[in-house]
């Protein structure tokens, strides 16, 4: 069994799990899980060598031995159907293993929808198949994931349905140099979800001072100011003295940050340099508040934190990551680098390119004469004419064109001008007049001639209906006192006056008598 905390100085923080077991000297486990026997053979080869033996996870609680049964020859051996054999396994093993502490690498990290994890603890020899059901997995501090190193407390059992041997996870804990990682990782992850490894700002080109923030004692500082010499770098170096390894490297170095940044007008950029290192030497580097003081910088500031395959929060933070100190020395005077070797190297192009230049233009003149230069003027007169021609043509082609087209405008024009003359919108309106005033007499005759006949046929209809008409024939209309119409002789009493209408004239009389006749 590997634990984390007894590696040292030999795990890389960077590499993955298969990297980490190379750099161990693990070699992959394979994936067959021991059965009981397996382990039961290995603790009898432990304990007949108890000098070769290591220390068995199962070595906490020993199980008792189990009396020896005599067996008869006669009596058969007992058959046991898989379900009892397993069973009786699963008693045994949990008797005898009820609370075991176990370390290793998580392998094959499998959270389920119903919040159960499972998973696979490998050491360098050997796996173990993890359950951990949902309420132990809600108590859990941190985000499991492959390659962890933890610790667990549980209990070791027997999953009947595979007859597989797995331990009931209660509790998990991160061990040794794999709990500082994921404190890094996860605090590397916050800062990234705030933006504050967004801002990447361009290094000055030809810097005036460069601020080293480093140890005096450190070769970082030797590095720097070798190739700041190499490359003929006229800048001045202003170094401030920190602490890069321990407890107060975070402090020392961010303090040297902010020193820089108070002081704006001193450098126009920062190195911030160590040299190669562990990782536990190099995690004074991963501190939040000195990623803060980095980001905050008022001048642009370059790591460059122990070798290539290093990375810090640090690194993150900046505005440029070098791989290394002498990396960063040559990215802050890139631009410097040699540039006056560069200016001669280009003064000599330009006067060879003009001596070139002035050598071709030479042979050039030297091979004209009286009669080539008189050629070339009359070639020359000879494509002006061309071109004069050219545009001759093009210039009657344009006129052409152009009064035709303003031809056809003109005839438009005029045919619209026709369509609104005032003499022949007058005919028309004239016409129409005329042609509305005969159908107006026309229509007035018509209905006059109509009209008369209605006229006609009424006079005769009325005629015909007029009372006088019925009184010519002999008859009389009788009114009574009260001047309505009598149509009944009980209508009127003796004595009343009555008027009598003829057909000519009217009589007024007396009743002196009455007498009624039935029809």
């Amino acid at each position: 069994m590997y634990r984390v905390h007894r590696m040292g100085d030999e795990f890389h923080t960077g590499a993955s799990a298969p990297e980490r077991r190379k750099l161990m000297g693990i070699m992959p486990s394979s994936d067959k899980v021991p059965s009981l026997a397996d382990l039961r053979r290995g603790r009898k080869r432990r304990s007949a060598n108890p000098s070769a033996a290591e220390p068995s996870l199962f070595d906490e609680v020993p199980a008792a031995p189990e009396p020896a049964l005599p067996v008869s020859e006669a009596e058969p051996a007992r058959v046991w159907t898989v379900t009892d054999l397993v069973s009786q396994v699963r008693s045994l093993v949990e008797r005898s293993y009820r609370q075991v502490v176990v370390e290793g690498e998580i392998s094959n990290w499998r959270p389920a929808s119903s919040g159960h994890c499972y998973f696979t603890l490998k050491d360098r020899d050997a796996q173990l198949s993890i359950v951990m059901f949902r309420r132990e997995a809600a108590l859990l501090r941190f985000k499991p994931k492959d390659g962890d190193a933890v610790r667990l407390h549980g209990q070791l059992s027997i999953y009947e349905s595979r007859g597989q041997m797995q331990l009931i996870a209660e509790s998990m804990h991160q061990v040794g140099l794999g709990a500082l990682l994921a404190a890094v990782r996860e605090l590397k992850e916050r800062l990234r979800s705030e933006g504050l490894f967004e801002r990447k700002r361009s290094l000055p080109a030809f810097p005036r001072c460069i601020g080293v923030v480093t140890s005096l004692r450190g070769a970082a500082l030797q590095d720097i100011i070798k190739v700041c010499r190499r490359r003929h770098s006229a800048a001045s170096l202003l170094v401030y003295p920190a602490i890069v390894q321990g407890a107060q490297c975070a402090a020392s170095v961010a303090a040297g940050v902010r020193w820089f940044s108070a002081h704006s007008g001193h450098a126009d950029v920062v190195i911030v340099a160590r040299g190669g290192g562990s990782w536990e030497e190099l995690h004074g580097f991963d501190d939040e508040a000195l990623a803060r003081a980095i980001a905050a910088c008022a001048v642009p500031v370059i790591t460059g934190i122990g070798h290539a395959t290093d990375s810090t929060i640090a690194d993150d933070a900046a505005d440029v990551c070098a791989p290394t100190p002498s990396a960063a020395a040559e990215l802050v005077t890139a631009a410097q680098y040699r540039v006056e070797e560069r200016v001669e190297r280009l003064e000599a192009r330009l006067h060879r390119a003009g001596r070139y230049e002035l050598l071709r233009a030479k042979q050039q003149y030297g091979n004209l004469t009286v009669n080539v230069i008189f050629q070339h003027v009359q070639d020359a007169l000879a494509r002006r004419e061309q071109r004069l021609d050219d545009l001759e043509q093009r210039l009657e082609l344009a006129a052409t064109q152009r009064q035709r087209t303003n031809t056809q405008r003109l005839t438009y024009l005029e045919s619209r001008l026709a369509h609104h003359r005032l003499d022949l919108r007058l005919a028309r309106r004239r016409a129409t007049f005329e042609t509305l005033a005969q159908r107006l007499r026309q229509a007035s005759t018509h209905s006059t001639r109509a009209a008369r006949v209605r006229i006609e046929r009424s006079d005769l209809r009325l005629e015909a209906l007029n009372p006088l008409r019925v009184l010519e024939r002999g008859y009389a209309l009788v009114y009574g006192p009260d001047g309505k119409l009598l149509r009944s002789a009980s209508q009127v009493a003796s004595g009343e006056e009555i008027v009598v209408r003829l057909a000519s004239g009217r009589i007024q009389a007396t009743v002196t008598g009455k007498r009624s006749e039935d029809r």
